[in-house]
This record gives C-alpha cells, sequence and structure tokens, in this order.
C-alpha cells in the first residue's frame, strides 16, 4: 500500500497541510459566513416572531378585558331593566288589585244590602206566616182572636 510507504509520507504531510489550510480558507471565507447570515437572519425572525407574539397576546389580554367590561356592563344594563320592568308590573299589578278591592267592596256592599233585604223580608214573611198560623190555630180551638192581639203576641215572641 502505497500510503504506508515510508518514502512518500513527506509528500504526504506536505498535501495534507495545503489540503487543510485550503479547507480552512474555504470554510473561514466562505462556508462559515454564509452559516452565519442564516442563524442571524434565524435568529431575527425568532426574536421578531416573538415579540409579535407578545403583541398579539397583550392584544387578545386587551380584548379580553373590553369583552369582559362590556358583558358586566351588557349585565348590569340587563338588570336595571329587569327592576324597572318589575317596578312598572308591580304598579300595574298595585293599581289592578285596587281596582278588584273596590270592586269586591261594591259587590260587598250590595250582597250585604241584598241579604239585609231578603232579611228583612224573610222577617216580615216569618210574621206575616206566624200571624196566619196563629189566627188559624185559635180558629181551630173555636175561639176567635183580633189582629192586634195575634200582632202583640207573635211581636213577644219574637222578641224572645
Amino acid at each position: 500500500m502505497p500510503q504506508l510507504d515510508f518514502s512518500t509520507f513527506p509528500n504526504q504531510i506536505f498535501w495534507l497541510a495545503v489540503t487543510l489550510v485550503v479547507i480552512y480558507l474555504v470554510l473561514t471565507k466562505v462556508a462559515l459566513p454564509r452559516i452565519a447570515t442564516v442563524l442571524a437572519e434565524r435568529q431575527g425572525t425568532i426574536t421578531g416572531d416573538i415579540a409579535a407574539a407578545e403583541e398579539l397576546k397583550a392584544k387578545a389580554h386587551e380584548a379580553e378585558e373590553a369583552y369582559l367590561k362590556a358583558l358586566a356592563n351588557a349585565r348590569a344594563e340587563a338588570a336595571r331593566i329587569a327592576a324597572e320592568t318589575k317596578a312598572e308590573v308591580q304598579v300595574d299589578l298595585d293599581l289592578a288589585i285596587a281596582k278588584a278591592d273596590a270592586e269586591i267592596a261594591v259587590q260587598t256592599a250590595e250582597s250585604a244590602k241584598a241579604i239585609a233585604a231578603i232579611r228583612d223580608g224573610a222577617k216580615d214573611s216569618v210574621i206575616t206566616v206566624a200571624k196566619d198560623t196563629a189566627k188559624e190555630i185559635v180558629s181551630a180551638f173555636g175561639t176567635k182572636a183580633d189582629a192586634a192581639t195575634l200582632k202583640a203576641a207573635v211581636t213577644a215572641r219574637m222578641k224572645g
């Protein structure tokens, strides 16, 4: 094998050194600057993306706060509207109840008058029936009683 021949070592070492120097120069002048540029661009892109993400995160947080504030305002407005509506309905209900109470009071008064009239009519009817019955009973016993005596007896009995 020619590579292991000691007589060609100095020549091989020379070309090894030349090749390493050329590779070193190509890497330092061409490849490494391009790699550094690509890495710098990547770092810039990553930094820009992180900054944009932070900015979007801040905007999302602000939007969420605005949403929560609007939601709280809407709930407060809904509660206010519900309270106003409840108050209006309560006023209408109070008016309806007052009107119904007045109508009930009028009907109660009319019913009380009607009951009193029926009671008075019934009392008069009872007195008339009692007088007629007493007159018939007295007649059945074979005696005769005058109307004033019968009226006095029925009136006395009705008083207790």
